[in-house]
């Protein structure tokens, strides 16, 4: 990729615990910096990631080293003497870093990411952020699993002999996905489970029949790519060689993260097995063998199979389960670990991984696991990711980078329950009520039933109920905060005979198979209040619980589950719009863990964990038949052939932003008629446009113009065009269609004509706010229609208020400077100003400069001088400068956190600027008020020069009479206009700092003068 990225500009949260970046100033007085530490997180365990390229995006550009990014269609070989001679110079490098700081790393990763992983002091932090081989320093967080038979619903064929679907089309269940192997990054896997039962492994053949094989240290495998898998064979807690098998060929663990974490292993292995069931749901699923039998409690429940049966599976274990198996907060997934895993899945040479993995809304594209996945699609691998559990509230969604995919969770049928009362009969999910049996009692509504001194009763929490109210009726329960298992044993202890489970407006409202302890049918928030309402309009009201659908109702699928997280992506600018695809993720049957000797056992369970593999599996069957495939070409083919999933009432879901393209359909998406291609350069490019990166011969791209199978635009003030280029996959001609209420949509050429397959052509698709509401989504489609179908990609653009330049400039101590902006509004808009401010320059009283706050001579051991500011409430703006004098010779660095107190450094967020040159600004929008840690750098001065460290807080008082005119403006929609900004007054020889804003909006417009 030449330049890794220089400057990464995250923003950083508590409950998501990322690193990001800012700076403040107040007064000075911190005598010796010491590296901030998080709130919270795994207090002195870090991640650093070193700026040279992994293997997987090597250019060649180091003598004697020859490029090892493979060419494009190509898989990396992570195994060749020019790969091997390549890592061995990482590790070195790696090594002679580590060493220079007395660092010992725990794990070092070379082929997506070139770092390590480490115990490190402050001053370790400090010094390895500052020093110019190293990326990013980033807190080692910790991630949670994101927790009919679906492949029957998706089309792959009949669950008996998987015929009549894309199995029987791809050549049969022991031909679908064969030759490729699916990467699991997960809690481990049950490798004595019939979903993985394979043939012992055996030396290797003299003639090569595509089987795997082993020489008792490694598991070999040649793929259909016409590469080799090759990995190590592992011992560990309960696992030994003899658990990897012609369809387990992969099983290793990663726990160094969650070691230096202090996690207590004692309830899980410490080994590739699973103790939690998490990963091995996710592996069955993705590529279990066909047609294994099922039941859960004794309940038989059929046949499953995995997405792509004949593909072969390797597990990469990095996340451990804690005491209590009903919750996932006590479990760990180290980044640190994770990272390992995606490391040693590409140098092994998987052609998919699936990351069933969250950690909160995204809040970037460029965190260190994306970092390691944008090189694992480099090196040819699909990956798909989950998009995290937190719907239905919007900006909810993890994972927002546009080299993977991120899957949303949707429903399909399901095992059913009914509820029956006097003028009432309402469908839910339910597997405990034998089917076609029915339970009746008296019913009572769990918050009538309260023991003394009981706290919220209706949830049905432990010892909340009071036996005497509840023995022998069916017990209505509320669903949240507590399991929902543990409610119905919650009723049983209290000796309840049923439950109906009703979910609450406003809140999560998925339907979920569990296995409970007492008759349940789970009903939907809609049903509440009825039921409610009979419940409670007498006493011991009868209830029957029917183990079937008994109304002439057909619960429509697929629906977006309640609980999959939703759009749009706040991270770095909204132009990429997530989640990519819906799939398969409610009431999953599927393999989970067992002790050694214990017999198999299944799980139903819920969550875009379980819609990820589903994706994933489908990668590996789209790769089985075309092995040479890209990531994008994969993601291309999945998005553009998927359809609308359906609302709760049967009408169609547009929402792009909880299904994506919409539900995939593998019926169709190996012949999608049209692909839109990506690749590493076009990666570079987007992030060098978003101002995230630097790279040598890249030209920077607008992240809308990112070549994807979505269009999504974060700023729509006036007319937008945006660019696309398609590869045909044969001959065709196609027509488009576009719609985005409230928006003109313009396509031109509207028609694309191609004499072959593997023929591009480009178009452009312009947008134009007509009537949609600013400050609001509007969203929408375009297709291309041609005589094999239809190719549609989802639209979402975002109309404002006004497009204003993010920044002007004026000097004198009186003047003016006229500001050009389109409107996206018509009428009056006003322009709210704030300050001038002028800028406050920090000293350095340690070393005391006149008139500068340093000069080459400045900083402590590792040139680091710091401040401590407030910033106080009202706040519009926080800015901090750091110039030198010297722009050719010198190179400083910048880092700001938002501290806890001035005498307790654990940061809340931090911004950075640490480039290549001599001047870094750091700048805060609307920051919280409170305690600011600034630190600069003095990195490294070729000549005596100085340096001045300033800062301004724009707020509500001001200076200099700053006014614009005309205020407000008459804005006319799309059209350019201008005001004037003027100010009077000010002193001579001193900076300000102002911002206008447009209207109510965020759209805003910093103001800097130089009062010469």
């Amino acid at each position: 990729m030449g330049r890794s990225p220089l400057r990464l500009t995250v923003g950083v949260t508590l409950a998501a615990l990322v690193i990001g970046t800012s700076a403040t100033a107040g007064y000075a007085g911190v005598e010796e910096v010491t590296h901030p530490a998080p709130v919270e997180g795994t207090p002195g365990h870090y991640i650093v990631v070193m700026k040279a390229d992994p293997l997987a995006t090597y250019e060649g550009d180091t003598k004697g080293l020859r490029r090892t990014k493979p060419n494009p269609g190509k898989p990396l070989d992570a195994h060749s003497a020019d790969s091997q001679k390549y890592v061995a110079h990482l590790e070195n490098e790696q090594r002679k870093l580590a060493q220079a700081e007395g660092v010992t790393p725990d794990v070092t990763y070379q082929v997506t990411l070139n770092g390590f992983s480490a115990d490190l002091s402050g001053d370790q932090v400090d010094a390895l952020r500052s020093s110019k081989d190293v990326l990013g320093v980033f807190p080692d967080e910790i991630r949670h699993p994101d927790a009919q038979s679906s492949t029957d619903f998706l089309g792959h064929g009949d669950d008996k002999r998987g015929k009549g679907g894309m199995w029987e089309a791809t050549g049969g269940v022991k031909k679908a996905g064969e030759g490729v192997v699916v990467g699991v990054i997960d809690t481990g896997i049950a490798p004595e489970h019939p979903s993985f039962d394979g043939d012992k492994l055996k030396k290797k053949p003299r003639k090569s029949k595509g089987e795997p094989y082993s020489d008792g240290s490694y598991v070999y495998f040649d793929k259909s790519d016409g590469t080799q898998f090759r990995s190590a064979i592992v011992g560990g807690q309960d696992w030994d060689k003899h658990d990897y098998t012609t369809k387990l060929v992969g099983g290793q663990y990663f726990s160094t993260g969650a070691a230096a974490a202090g996690f207590d292993f004692q309830y899980d292995y410490l080994s590739p097995r699973d103790g939690d069931g998490h990963g091995s749901h996710t592996a069955s699923t993705a590529a279990g063998v066909f047609g294994v039998k099922a039941q859960v409690e004794g309940v038989k429940l059929g046949t499953i199979s995995g997405v792509a049966p004949a593909a072969r599976i390797s597990a990469y274990k990095a996340c451990y389960v804690g005491p209590d198996p009903l919750v996932t907060t006590d479990d760990i997934c180290a980044l640190s670990d994770l990272i390992a895993a995606i490391d040693q899945s590409v140098a092994d040479g998987v052609d998919v991984i699936n990351y069933s993995i969250g950690g909160g809304a995204a809040t970037s594209v460029l965190q260190p696991d994306d970092i390691a996945f944008l090189n694992a699609a480099a090196a040819g691998v699909f990956v798909s990711v989950s998009a995290g559990n937190s719907g239905p509230d919007a900006v909810t969604a993890d994972h927002a980078s546009p080299w993977y995919t991120t899957v949303a969770a949707s429903t399909i049928p399901t095992w059913e329950g009914t509820v029956s009362f006097d003028g009432f009969a309402q469908a839910g999910a339910s597997v405990s009520v034998p089917f076609g049996k029915t339970v009746t009692g008296p019913s009572i509504y769990a918050g009538d039933a309260a023991a003394a001194g009981a706290v919220d009763a209706r949830l049905c929490m432990p010892g909340t109920l009071d036996p005497a109210k509840v023995s022998g009726h069916i017990v209505v329960c509320d669903r949240g905060v507590n399991a929902r298992v543990e409610k119905s044993q919650v009723v049983k202890d209290a000796g309840g005979a049923g439950m109906v489970l009703v979910n609450v407006p406003g809140e999560a409202d998925s339907l979920d198979n569990d296995f409970h302890v007492v008759p349940t049918v789970h009903l939907s928030s809609a049903y509440r209040e009825a039921v409610l309402a009979y419940v409670q309009g007498g006493a011991d009201r009868p209830i029957t619980l029917t183990g079937e659908n008994t109304t002439d109702e057909t619960t429509p699928v697929p629906q977006i589950a309640g609980f999959s997280s939703r759009g749009p992506m706040h991270a770095d600018g909204s132009d990429v719009m997530k989640p990519d695809i819906a799939a398969p993720g409610v009431a999953i049957l599927a393999a989970t863990n067992n002790a050694r000797k214990d017999k198999p056992t299944f799980g139903i369970l819920s969550g875009t964990s379980m819609a990820s593999p589903h994706i994933a599996g489908l990668g590996a069957l789209y790769l089985g038949e075309r092995p040479t495939a890209s990531p994008a070409e994969v993601k291309s083919a999945m998005m553009t052939t998927a359809y609308d999933t359906v609302n709760a009432d049967g009408s169609k879901n547009t929402d792009p932003f909880a299904q994506g393209a919409g539900q995939v359909d593998p019926t169709r998406f190996f012949e999608p008629g049209l692909l839109y291609l990506n690749g590493v350069a076009d990666w570079a490019a987007f992030l060098e446009g978003k101002g995230l990166a630097e790279f040598d011969g890249v030209e920077p791209i607008d992240g809308s113009d990112l070549n994807q199978a979505s269009i999504s635009i974060g700023t729509l003030a006036s007319a937008q065009t945006v660019t696309r280029t398609v590869t045909s996959t044969a001959a065709g001609t196609y027509t488009a269609s576009a719609d985005v209420p409230g928006v003109n949509v313009t396509v031109e050429p509207s028609t694309l004509s191609f004499g072959a397959a593997g023929e591009t052509a480009t178009y452009t698709v312009t947008f134009d706010n007509a009537s949609a509401p600013v400050e609001q989504w509007a969203t929408g489609s375009l297709t291309w229609t041609g005589e094999a179908g239809e190719v549609r990609s989802p639209i979402a653009v975002f109309p404002v208020t006004a497009d204003a330049p993010a920044e002007v400039a004026g000097t004198g101590v009186d003047g003016s400077t006229t500001v050009e902006v389109t409107p996206g509004v018509d009428g009056e808009l006003p322009l709210n100003l704030s300050g001038l401010t002028p800028f406050t320059l920090l000293a350095d009283p340690d070393h005391p400069v006149p008139g500068h706050s340093g000069d080459e001579n400045s900083g402590d051991a590792n040139k680091d001088v710091a401040w401590i500011v407030d910033v106080p409430e009202g706040t519009t703006l926080s800015r901090f400068d750091l110039d030198s004098s010297d722009d050719e010779g010198s190179d400083l660095d910048l880092t700001v956190y938002r501290v806890v107190a001035p005498d307790d450094l654990r940061y809340y967020e931090m911004w950075q600027s640490a480039t290549a040159s001599a001047d870094e600004q750091v700048t805060v929008p609307t920051p919280a008020q409170g305690t600011y840690l600034v630190v600069a750098n003095v990195y490294s001065t070729s000549a005596p020069m100085t340096w001045d460290m300033t800062y301004a807080n724009v707020g509500s008082s001001s200076e200099g009479a700053f006014t614009a005119t005309p205020n407000p403006l008459a804005a006319v929609q799309g059209q350019q206009t201008s005001y004037d900004l003027s100010w009077s007054g000010l002193t001579a020889g001193t900076r300000y700092l102002g911002v206008v804003q447009y209207g109510d909006s965020d759209v805003r417009t910093i103001v800097s003068v130089d009062a010469e």
